[in-house]
């Protein structure tokens, strides 16, 4: 039996972990914030240590980005402390870890997508909390991979697609940022991928490690997404709002996004296998999903 460790079980990944289908063998511990939680550095440490885990996933992370320009302790706490508290306890034991980052350690003034070697960034302090998490696991534990993804999207959780059908189910007519470029990606596209790194680096001492992209194939922006999600409304005979485009400038925020966060995906594909699937398909399986539950 091969035992794996996943922290933040009851996010948007880890769900979506929690659902998947399995390596033979495999058993996922999956603990929700009120059992493994990320700001606690000995229980993170005595979680390690607990038994002998073929790999643990860290999917946890203060991903509130707004409320981190305010709170940047706690992201901070949660986004590189608590990495860095993993790889030390992993490396410790050997243990392979796999560290969910993001497209926001970048700046986003790249003109097209970005692959791992590009220069990071980051426009505010969830971006720059995720790239000390990442810097951590890099230097501490060399049998680490940084995954990172973008624009996470489920029918769990709160996320973009969820907020665009309850305000679409309220309002006429929606104002969505046409400016930003990125590719919707589903959080059971980013757990299959997960897996898919994880029994490699748990079946092969010799895996890959660094660095890798991972994201829906495709790019978007977020009108593009809205009117898309509306599109598969209207096709399920339900009334949707008209979606205006507007600029970043037009809704401004407390932290700053990335106007590309477009990931080049070349290398998870050469070393995994992994060949991410159409974001409009898998975001199109999202919104059945979640009319069928409404």
């Amino acid at each position: 039996m091969t035992d794996i460790l996943v922290t933040g079980g009851t996010g948007q990944v880890g769900q979506e972990l929690r659902a998947a289908a399995l390596p033979a063998g495999w058993v996922l511990h999956t603990p929700g914030r009120n059992e493994l939680n990320l700001l606690d550095v000995a229980a993170l440490t005595a979680a390690v240590a607990a038994r002998p885990w073929g790999a643990v996933i860290n999917a946890g992370a203060y991903t509130a980005v707004d409320r981190a320009e305010s709170d940047s302790a706690t992201a901070w706490a949660v986004n590189m402390t608590a990495p860095r508290t993993l790889a030390v306890a992993t490396a410790a034991k050997g243990i392979p870890l796999i560290q969910v980052s993001t497209d926001y350690v970048f700046a986003g003034d790249k003109a097209s997508a970005y692959v791992e070697t590009d220069p990071v960034g980051p426009l505010g302090v969830y971006g720059a909390s995720k790239l000390g998490g990442e810097i951590a696991v890099g230097a501490l534990n060399p049998r680490s991979v940084i995954f990172r993804t973008a624009w996470v999207v489920s029918p769990i959780g709160t996320n973009f697609v969820k907020t665009m059908l309850r305000l679409g189910a309220e309002r006429p007519s929606l104002r969505v940022v046409a400016d930003q470029h990125g590719a919707p990606t589903t959080a059971r596209e980013i757990a299959r991928a997960l897996l898919i790194v994880a029994e490699r680096m748990v079946t092969d001492a010799t895996a890959p490690t660094g660095i890798y992209h991972f994201a829906c194939a495709g790019e978007a922006t977020w009108c593009d997404l809205a009117r898309h999600v509306f599109a598969r409304v209207a096709l399920a005979g339900r009334a949707a709002p008209t979606v205006e485009a507007i600029t970043t400038a037009d809704y401004p925020t407390p932290a700053r996004r990335p106007a590309n966060s477009r990931l080049d995906t070349h290398c998870i594909n050469r070393d995994f296998g992994i060949t991410p699937r159409d974001w409009r398909d898998t975001v199109a399986e999202t919104v059945k999903e979640l009319l069928a539950k409404n």
